[in-house]
């Protein structure tokens, strides 16, 4: 067997063994990056510490940290809050109201935001214990509002689309633009599949709230609903770069949490702080492992093992589309959206370009993709989130998820019978 084709069975093996065990996801890459390294001869400590460090030293990759502190400023200063708030004034008198509310409070929050678990965790805290208090079958509103959170890599401003830019060298700003109409449409996909999930449940509907108190509602919301605008609208006129945007939306945050709703102390920000850099910490050390083997992929020439595999459906690019879509979903299930992201992204994105793909389309597919797998068992870790808030069991949420993953499922599949929806406003907005 040649050095190759070792290499490829150490990668493989080596990741299905560490991840079976429950090693942390940045060490099981580091680990079978340096197997890799002896395996095809190129072991050098020096070469591997080169690689941790390359794999974080990139500007743009500066956008994670702030986009991260700007959801925790969200959360901890009321902004999170008042989304909802708004949302209930103005849908929640409706029959399942407060699961439009969650729809339309996860939308919005996705514009500000960009990360999954930050938008779960805040939904799930202030609405499902109303759904539970409303008499709301919890398994479907703990399934309706982790599908609601996975809309957040979607809609700019994203960190997958940060990270995926910075893995394959393609324009954020781009990714940003092309995730827009998708996430909208996911948003209408979950409005159609819960009101199909209504028809089984007896809800009570409540009594719309006067116009006076809508726009109170709305009024309270101005400087939440005004930060996508700001981010979006900057980006777009070339005021700032996306890296900037994220320094933008946590300075914006800050001020908006501490001087304008002032439902945070002074005292609190290095909490905030804290519980930031913790999470960028777990970030970047996964940015940094999947270097390593991301690297040693490279020396072992495994892109092109992989496009011989393919080679016949280059001629055809949807089935091409179709099979890495069935390819990534199965990944999807073992693997977090990041890592899955920095480890394939950039093997698959050059046979996807060969083809004659585009490479924003292919990069909105594939974070699209990773983002529902972060609802797909039994791995899940939105899953694992809303579970723990609503103080359920994982197993209740998977079959609450269901109905919306399936939804979820059939946009993908449109997207690639029909990939003139994502490439079409791109070219527009452009």
């Amino acid at each position: 067997m040649s050095n190759e084709g070792l290499a490829f069975i150490v990668f493989s093996a080596g990741m299905l063994v560490l991840m079976g065990i429950g090693m942390n996801m940045a060490m099981a890459l580091v680990l079978t990056g340096a197997g890799m390294a002896w395996v095809l001869g190129f072991w050098d400590t020096q070469l591997l510490a080169q690689n941790l460090v390359a794999g974080v030293d990139s500007f743009p990759l500066l956008a994670v940290p702030f986009f991260i502190l700007a959801g925790e400023l969200m959360n901890s200063g009321g902004i999170s809050r008042r989304i909802i708030v708004m949302a209930q004034a103005w849908v929640g008198h409706i029959r399942g109201g407060l699961g439009y509310v969650a729809i339309g409070a996860a939308v919005l929050m996705a514009s500000m935001s960009g990360s999954a678990l930050a938008d779960t965790a805040a939904l799930a805290t202030i609405l499902m214990p109303m759904m539970r208090l409303q008499g709301y079958p919890m398994h479907t509103s703990a399934g309706l509002i982790a599908s609601g959170g996975i809309i957040a890599p979607i809609i700019p401003p994203s960190m997958p689309f940060v990270i995926y830019g910075v893995t394959t060298n393609t324009s954020i700003s781009a990714l940003f633009v092309s995730g827009i109409v998708p996430g909208l449409i996911m948003g209408a996909g979950l409005i159609v599949a819960w009101r199909w999930v209504l028809r089984g449940l007896k809800l009570p509907q409540g009594t719309a709230l006067p116009m006076k108190e809508r726009l109170a509602a709305t009024l309270k919301a101005f400087w939440a609903l005004l930060m996508p605008i700001i981010i979006i609208g900057g980006m777009k006129s070339g005021i700032f770069t996306p890296t900037e945007a994220a320094v933008v939306a946590a300075f914006y945050a800050l001020m908006v949490a501490l001087f304008v709703h002032r439902e945070m102390k002074i005292v609190q920000v290095h909490g905030v702080l804290v519980r930031a850099a913790k999470t960028t910490a777990i970030v970047m050390f996964l940015c940094a492992g999947a270097q390593v083997a991301s690297y040693m992929i490279t020396l072992a020439d495994l892109p092109n093992v992989l496009t011989g595999w393919l080679g016949p459906l280059v001629e055809s690019p949807r089935l091409l589309m179709l099979v890495m879509m069935m390819v990534l979903i199965v990944i999807g299930t073992a693997l977090d959206l990041t890592p899955t992201i920095l480890i394939f992204a950039p093997v698959m994105l050059p046979i996807a370009v060969k083809a004659g793909i585009d490479p924003v389309y292919f990069g909105l597919m594939f974070v699209l993709n990773g983002a529902i797998g972060l609802i797909t068992p039994p791995v899940g870790t939105v899953l694992n989130v809303v579970a723990g808030v609503g103080k359920l069991s994982l197993h209740q949420v998977i079959k609450g998820v269901n109905p919306f993953l399936f939804t979820y499922s059939i946009i993908l599949f449109v997207f690639v019978l029909f990939p003139q929806i994502v490439t079409a406003p791109v070219a527009w907005m452009r």
